[in-house]
């Protein structure tokens, strides 16, 4: 892939418009070196509520609070010039009500700079859906496997693999798409399905564990880079980072063990009269 030379953000209305074009790349990233080296290659980095996880080691997304996604959010726009940055809305933090949701959402916008948010739920978040791109906030949405339903779920278990199941996850598509959501998250949702939404809807579709017919695909970057140890099955490793670090780790470890580190010329020397 070549790397985009665009010096314009993108924004959510040009993503809108990518629906059955040139597949989305997009990224999750946390921090704001990651996001310095993968900015130019992608065209969305998802601050998600997955660093609860990745960054915290928290067992779910639960315990994530608006203040966690602030702050990063802060930190990706710092080292992010071309992508749209889009970040989650944590549990808890929008599913009251419509009015609950603009607050907090709001606030996600103004204290970040961020392009858009994204939050869960179908049916039953489109009324808050509507409710905020009415008022000038870009939703992405976000359907099939939700992750903050994961006590009501069980398991994160994929979606959608019998077709007697497929009917409300076609439905939840379709209302996020007529609420005003610019792209929808399709998670682990039987291929066959995944695709079948994707041509049935007006707005791009981003897969992660879905189709590759979707409009665009999602990874959470430490997952592909080898730097999570627990991943979904569905993930494609595209690199070992993980190994290279325990070597590196490991060969200063050795040097500090045996004197070798720092060299001389690695040292502050007293100055030469």
């Amino acid at each position: 892939m070549s790397v985009q030379n665009q010096s314009q953000r993108v924004t959510a209305p040009q993503i809108r418009l990518r629906k059955g074009g040139e597949p989305i790349v997009v990224l999750t990233s946390y921090h704001t070196h990651t996001t310095r080296i993968i900015d130019p290659f992608v065209d969305c980095i998802l601050v998600g509520d997955s660093l609860g996880m990745v960054m915290h080691g928290m067992e779910t997304t639960l315990p994530v609070t608006l203040e966690m996604m602030i702050l990063q959010g802060r930190a990706v726009m710092r080292g992010s010039s071309h992508a749209l940055v889009v970040v989650d809305m944590p549990f808890g933090s929008y599913e009251e009500s419509p009015q609950q949701a603009f607050r907090n959402a709001a606030r996600i916008l103004k204290e970040t700079r961020c392009g858009a948010i994204k939050l869960e739920g179908g049916e039953r978040m489109a009324e808050t859906i509507r409710f905020l791109t009415e008022r000038g906030v870009p939703v992405m949405a976000h359907v099939g496997l939700t992750p903050q339903s994961i006590m009501a779920l069980g398991s994160f278990k994929a979606q959608g693999r019998e077709e007697t199941d497929w009917a409300p996850i076609e439905r939840d598509a379709k209302l996020v798409a007529e609420a005003g959501a610019f792209a929808v998250v399709l998670e682990a949702i039987a291929e066959p399905l995944a695709a079948k939404i994707s041509a049935s809807i007006p707005i791009p579709t981003i897969g992660i564990g879905a189709s590759p017919a979707c409009d665009g695909q999602v990874l959470v970057l430490e997952d592909m880079l080898g730097l999570s140890d627990r991943v979904p099955k569905f993930v494609k490793r595209f690199g070992s980072l993980g190994d290279q670090i325990r070597e590196a780790v490991q060969g200063y470890a050795d040097a500090v063990r045996d004197r070798s580190f720092p060299a001389a010329e690695h040292t502050y020397g007293m100055k030469k009269k």
